[in-house]
């Protein structure tokens, strides 16, 4: 065979991982590697919690998956927790970031429907923005190597420009059903919304009678030092996706909505074969477990403050290395003057794992328990190549 039995649509890095703990990955040569990378920002609680395992494990012993037309007590308790822990009224499951970020189109788009504008279809969106590699999530992203390829895109959404206003303004018409933003890019290199910026589209939102959608799946539970980082500008969405560290790596997303836009999806109006399922339904309260408890939050405030105030001094010594440094709480953006793809590749040799963007920036994503040490030992690593 000229390829590999598996799609070689990944760029794979050859090194073949067989375990994880905590904050480690090991290969099949025992080699341990410092996880910044975590999954791409999917590990939360690093590899193989004990608390995550054991809750996976009881469940799978009483029941893995039953149809939709039931309800179960894993179900009702983990959509009354998460509803209590966050802005939303009512959540939809799924099992990827992607089908939330469809969902919550879908969802746009119906609301409008059922209270008489059928006409408001479209969708504003970012410059830069990634929503997932469905039809509606690369149509609705910025991401042109995501498109390429694929012919002819979904109609239906409007670009505008990060932290710019009057751009937004300007696609406002009759047919705008809604604003989709991430509130910090990931894919698009670690780029934060300014807080003047979310509130002002909330207030333009409101203005005009059109919904508000935060795509979370990257940037949300809990590694802005939230649990969505929509709340750093003290607005309420009526649309939130979220996915990756929900489920600490199993798969589960989950579209959350306020009573506003839930009271009006009729029963058939979307749907999920594995959303809700027992399994993932077990693995997502135990993450709220570790998710809620106190002190988490300031925990990830005060990591990712000592990682990001080690990086710009980094910066500060290998001005010619570094060009800028960004992020919220434990999702840090670190572009290079040079190739972030090759540095990402030199840290790998020395033991970190950082995740490449579509840009030139490598994200620093870890899991939200890392320690002190493993902030010092990342910085050390960063700095040995930087030397190099």
């Amino acid at each position: 065979m000229s390829i590999t039995s598996y799609l070689p649509i990944y760029r794979r890095s050859g090194i073949r991982m067989v375990r994880g703990e905590g904050v480690q990955l090991i290969d099949d040569t025992g080699k341990r590697y410092l996880d910044f990378a975590a999954g791409i920002a999917v590990n939360a609680f690093g590899h193989c919690h004990p608390h995550l395992v054991d809750a996976l494990q009881q469940q799978a012993g009483t029941l893995w998956h039953c149809s939709n037309q039931f309800t179960t007590p894993e179900l009702e308790r983990f959509s009354a927790r998460l509803v209590e822990a966050s802005f939303a009224d009512s959540v939809f499951f799924c099992s990827s970031g992607a089908e939330a970020v469809e969902a919550g189109i879908k969802f746009m788009r119906r609301y409008h429907y059922e209270t008489g504008a059928p006409y408001r279809h479209r969708v504003i969106t970012f410059d830069r923005g990634f929503h997932g590699r469905t039809y509606g999530g690369i149509s609705a992203g910025g991401n042109d190597s995501a498109r390429t390829g694929f012919g002819q895109l979904l109609n239906g959404f409007d670009r505008a420009l990060l932290n710019d206003i009057g751009t937004v303004k300007e696609l406002i018409n009759k047919n705008t059903a809604g604003i989709l933003i991430e509130p910090i890019q990931g894919e698009g290199g670690v780029q934060v919304a300014e807080l003047d910026f979310l509130q002002a589209l909330r207030a333009l939102c409101d203005a005009e009678g059109i919904l508000l959608m935060c795509d979370e799946v990257q940037c949300g539970y809990g590694r802005p030092g939230q649990l969505f980082a929509f709340e750093r500008a003290g607005i309420t969405p009526d649309i939130v996706s979220s996915a990756k560290g929900i489920g600490n790596g199993f798969p589960l997303g989950a579209t959350l909505v306020t009573e506003r836009v839930g009271s009006v999806l009729p029963a058939g109006s979307h749907g999920s074969t594995y959303g809700s399922n027992p399994l993932a339904m077990a693995v997502g309260n135990a993450v709220l477990d570790l998710m809620l408890a106190d002190g988490l939050f300031a925990h990830v405030e005060a990591m990712g403050n000592a990682l990001q105030d080690g990086l710009k001094q980094l910066q500060a010594r290998y001005p010619e290395k570094i060009r800028d440094v960004r992020g919220v709480g434990l999702m840090v953006g670190l572009e290079p003057t040079g190739n972030a793809r090759v540095l990402a590749t030199q840290l790998l040799e020395r033991g970190l794992t950082t995740s490449p963007t579509v840009t030139n920036v490598l994200r620093l994503v870890p899991p939200l328990i890392i320690e002190p040490s493993h902030v010092t030992e990342a910085l050390g690593i960063i700095e040995a190549t930087l030397k190099q």
